[in-house]
């Protein structure tokens, strides 16, 4: 089915496309609850047990430059219900994991599966529609994507407690086969044949050396990534942040994530409601305005003052508004530079955030996760690079145009 044809009123395809979007959340938040009784229960180090994060997100990282792609040749649809289809064998994988072993393998397939409903997503939602449309309908997934990481802990700790760390990857199971059904009844083709790329690999590291090329292009996703490294920071430190910092047990996860999620509601809704209404480069200068505000204030807060209720959450909060607000605008102005290759464009963008999101995994977060302070530092950071990023893209704009 052409993009002309998909169902363009259909209230549907957003919850399609978010659900296609939260299986990478679902399989980060659900089970952060659970480390200390992985740890405990294969007598694993907890450096370990993260390496179950960071393995994850490597392989979500280097599948994301190939998801893309494969929807180039062969279509949207059958990229989506494939990947879906490993996912669930491999969350199997991990219920059923008899060593750590095992279950650090069958992460690793399960981030190799999940990003391609994020990248693909995003290119069937500029497949199918333009301007203040498409930015429309990224605010609404992004609103109904970001619901996830707040249900996502609360469950997690929930089955944590009750059916231990292996329900909850019977938990993923399920998710992934309705989400599936779901797809295969109602998910449209959007990319006629007429218009798909034929899968080559010299042809693919061309167009992959052309889009990483691309100055601009590289400038606006790494300020997209930049900017969600600034929330995710948190998210990764979640176990510290709770556990040690706000001094909560595992069932109170969402202390931390429903204060951040609401803000990336927010966010997402506010974006929605200027579409439009202002230029996607006036809406982007807002939300950084939103997010520097924040991040200031939460140095200046733990620099003083030990974490607390509610101050601590409230300011990741806001900054996440900030980020949610800008996103959807960033990225359609990255994929606008290539509209005869989304799907490529929406994998090296996908590659780009990953690769971020692995390297705060692995390397930041365990330097930074025992302070507050250095994790408001961090963010920060992420905050003024991801903006030097920003203005440099609208630089090499300019000089385009002259």
């Amino acid at each position: 089915m052409s993009a002309q044809g998909t169902r363009r009123n259909d209230p549907l395809l957003a919850w399609l496309l978010a659900g296609l979007a939260t299986i990478g959340p679902f399989s980060i938040d659900t089970y952060l609850p659970s480390f200390p009784s992985i740890g405990r229960e294969f007598a694993a180090d907890p450096l370990v047990v993260q390496q179950t994060l960071s393995l994850y997100l490597a392989s979500f990282g280097v599948m994301t430059l190939f998801h893309g792609a494969l929807s180039d040749t062969f279509g949207r649809r059958p990229v989506i219900l494939a990947c879906i289809a490993v996912f669930a064998l491999a969350s199997a994988g991990c219920a059923l994991a008899p060593s750590i072993e095992m279950l650090l393998a069958c992460r690793m397939v399960q981030g190799m599966s999940a990003g391609a409903g994020m990248v693909v997503g995003r290119a069937i939602i500029r497949d199918t529609f333009d301007g203040a449309q498409a930015q429309r309908l990224m605010s609404q997934v992004t609103m109904i994507f970001s619901l996830a990481p707040a249900i996502a802990p609360i469950v997690g700790g929930l089955l944590d407690s009750t059916t231990g760390w292996r329900g909850i990857f019977v938990f993923l199971v399920l998710f992934a086969v309705l989400l599936g059904a779901g797809c295969a009844v109602r998910l449209p083709e959007t990319l006629p044949p007429a218009d798909r790329q034929p899968f080559r690999l010299g042809t693919l590291a061309r167009g992959y050396a052309r889009v990483f090329g691309h100055p601009r292009f590289a400038m606006i996703v790494l300020a997209v990534a930049l900017n969600f490294a600034g929330f995710f920071i948190y998210v990764v430190s979640a176990p510290a942040v709770v556990y040690d910092h706000l001094g909560l047990g595992a069932t109170e996860f969402a202390w931390l994530f429903v204060p951040g999620i609401t803000g990336v509601l927010v966010g997402a809704w506010t974006s929605g409601r200027l579409a439009g209404r202002v230029s996607p480069q006036r809406t982007v200068s807002i939300g950084y305005a939103v997010m520097a505000a924040a991040a200031a204030a939460a140095v200046a807060f733990h620099a003083l003052l030990p974490p607390a209720l509610p101050w601590t959450v409230l300011f990741m909060a806001a900054y996440a508004a900030g980020m949610s607000l800008a996103m959807p605008s960033l990225t359609l102005l990255a994929l606008d530079l290539f509209p005869r290759h989304r799907g490529t464009a929406a994998s090296v963008q996908g590659f780009t955030q990953s690769m971020s999101n692995t390297l705060l995994a692995g390397v930041v977060s365990p330097l930074v996760a025992g302070s507050q302070l250095w994790l408001s530092l961090t963010a920060a950071a992420c905050l003024l690079l991801g903006f030097g990023c920003w203005q440099l893209s609208l630089r090499l704009g300019s000089s385009r145009r002259g």
